[in-house]
């Protein structure tokens, strides 16, 4: 699925919401501005619901002549936030640029290649501005710092604390809780990547960020899982961004990865904490040995 198809999807199912609290959808640029996507976007949208008879647009004239069912909506599964999509377009921006101190980012272009609104992606390099990663400069350019040795320590020992407690609370969620059928599928995937992982290894990074968000999203504390977005730029893309030994270094980390799944299911607390505890030191190692290869680019 294209991030577009991810883009449009999120803005419909949120524009569907729209329809049961007017008669008539404002102007374009207003919906736009509303759903954080682009004009075409918006486009598209109302085509969908012209032809869905939802609407009856004519120019500027889009009135309501039903509310939406629940088939209307896309499936949770086919839609993304805006903010991850953003977020991951941004990793990948950073990543085809070789992620190198002095990069420059464009937020306009960032927003045409994507399909969203300026608006939405200044807000997220606002949101990443305050670590010290990238610095504002003019006329909508942003410029990627350097991660420096002490920046990765203090990161370190702040994702330690939330993710030991995050581990604790994933462990002691009922049976019945949907985030096992999650773990399973997860566990699925991650000994389907074991078996192949001589051609595979680099689609490690992005299945190692959905297993890390999974057991944060656990702590049912807002602050930690919007701080995850910050260890997820640094922690699971700099996989990528030192290829020195890549295969090999993935290769455990997908092992320790079903150790630690291991320990989720086993519900003890003691094997939990050893196996988070375990994982969390080799990807401190993993990203202090980096931060050299970074320093020097």
């Amino acid at each position: 699925m294209s991030k577009s198809n991810n883009v449009y999807k999120d803005a419909y199912n949120r524009c569907l919401g729209l329809l049961d609290e007017t008669q008539n959808l404002p102007s374009e640029p207003e919906l736009g501005t509303m759903l954080g996507v682009s004009r075409t976007t918006v486009r598209t949208i109302l085509a969908r619901m012209e032809e869905t008879g939802l609407i009856a647009w004519n120019k500027r004239s889009k009135t309501v002549l039903r509310q939406p069912r629940a088939d209307d909506y896309f499936p949770d599964e086919e839609t993304d936030s805006l903010s991850e999509i953003i977020e991951r377009s941004f990793m990948r921006r950073l990543l085809a640029g070789g992620a190198e101190a002095g990069m420059q980012i464009n937020e306009l272009e960032l927003a045409r290649e994507i399909g969203v609104g300026t608006t939405s992606v200044r807000e997220f390099l606002i949101r990443f501005s305050r670590f010290g990663l990238i610095e504002k400069r003019r006329n909508s350019h942003w410029v990627l710092k350097g991660f420096t040795r002490a920046f990765a320590l203090e990161l370190t020992e702040i994702r330690e604390m939330f993710e030991l407690r995050s581990a604790a609370a994933f462990a002691g969620l009922p049976p019945d809780s949907p985030v096992w059928n999650d773990l399973d599928l997860l566990e699925e995937e991650h000994r389907a990547l074991a078996g192949n992982i001589a051609s595979r290894f680099n689609a490690f990074s992005e299945l190692d960020e959905r297993f890390h968000r999974l057991i944060h999203r656990a702590s049912r504390n807002r602050f930690i899982v919007d701080f995850y977005d910050v260890i997820a730029m640094i922690f699971h893309y700099h996989y990528q961004w030192n290829k020195a030994g890549e295969r090999q270094r993935n290769e455990v980390a997908v092992q320790e990865h079903l150790a630690y799944i291991a320990a989720l299911k086993s519900r003890d607390p003691g094997k939990v904490d050893a196996a988070c505890r375990a994982h969390l030191k080799s990807a401190r190692q993993t990203l202090l040995a980096s931060i050299p290869e970074i320093e020097k680019a």
